[in-house]
């Protein structure tokens, strides 16, 4: 960071300890031919990041102490293309598991998704409408863990059915989380997605809420996801859907998640507006 007053979105000493290493290693195997390093440092450029991720700036305003637009956007976009974003998510989501005293993969996920109205330079053709919820925008779907740890992340048009957005973030689950065979889901998810569930070997059970109970009740099994769709809305970033790309709005997700996760697992917090 140099000279320059620390942002409350920056990675402190102990959680660059955890992602440092992953990005010098990455960076050791991008050599360039002509032996040039680069202009700005890493943990910056993911400060940078963070930053924009929490306040939901233009990337023109970024503040002229981190690193600009050009230089950021190339990294966020590199690391977005070649899946490194999702890397250091999954290595840091086992460190939690493993602190938390579970095992590195889950056996059982919770699905939802999440309507979110898309800003107007959002492309036409990635978006649509979600008639259920009045939202024209896109959908952001999830799979997390009993921690409410990301598994999966899809995004796609608002327009989009749960089945289909369900079906997708079954075949990432299965993918890389093997060791998955329950999932939890609301009644939006209908019989085709449970079908295949099964075929993938994924026993799908739908979780209703009460309507008997006056105010809000967490529904069981179900109020974990809802706690993480929480945590992101700390990030303003992702309140509303800015990216012209859907797999941009995927990295943010997975920018969001890791910012939450090195907190668990340093013991820190990030202040919040109501903090003076």
């Amino acid at each position: 960071m140099g000279d320059r007053k620390p942002y409350p979105s920056d990675v402190t000493d102990a959680q660059w300890a955890l992602i440092g290493p992953l990005l010098r290693a990455w960076k050791a195997k991008r050599v360039s031919v002509s032996g040039h390093q680069g202009d700005y440092d890493l943990r910056e450029i993911v400060n940078a990041i963070l930053y924009q991720n929490r306040t939901g700036c233009q990337w023109t305003y970024l503040p002229h102490d981190l690193p600009p637009k050009s230089a950021t956007y190339y990294y966020f976009a590199l690391w977005r293309d070649d899946g490194t974003d999702q890397a250091i998510h999954d290595l840091l989501r086992c460190q939690a598991r493993e602190k938390a005293g579970r095992r590195e993969d889950p056996t059982a996920v919770v699905l939802d998704s999440q309507s979110v109205r898309a800003a107007n330079p959002v492309p036409a053709a990635t978006t649509g409408k979600d008639v259920g919820k009045k939202v024209s925008g896109r959908k952001r779907g999830l799979a997390v863990d009993a921690l409410g740890l990301i598994i999966a992340v899809v995004v796609t048009a608002a327009s989009v059915t749960d089945n289909a957005i369900g079906i997708r973030l079954l075949d990432k689950v299965v993918e890389h989380t093997p060791t998955v065979t329950r999932a939890w889901v609301d009644a939006g998810f209908k019989q085709d997605f449970a079908l295949h569930g099964a075929v993938l070997g994924v026993d799908v059970e739908v979780v209703k809420r009460s309507d008997s109970r006056p105010g809000f009740v967490p529904v069981r099994k179900r109020w974990v996801v809802e706690q993480t769709y929480g945590t992101l809305m700390l990030h303003r970033r992702l309140v509303r859907e800015y990216e012209s790309r859907p797999e941009s709005a995927v990295s943010r997700t997975l920018w969001a998640s890791m910012a939450t996760i090195v907190r668990r697992l340093t013991g820190t917090s990030t202040p919040s507006w109501r903090h003076r």
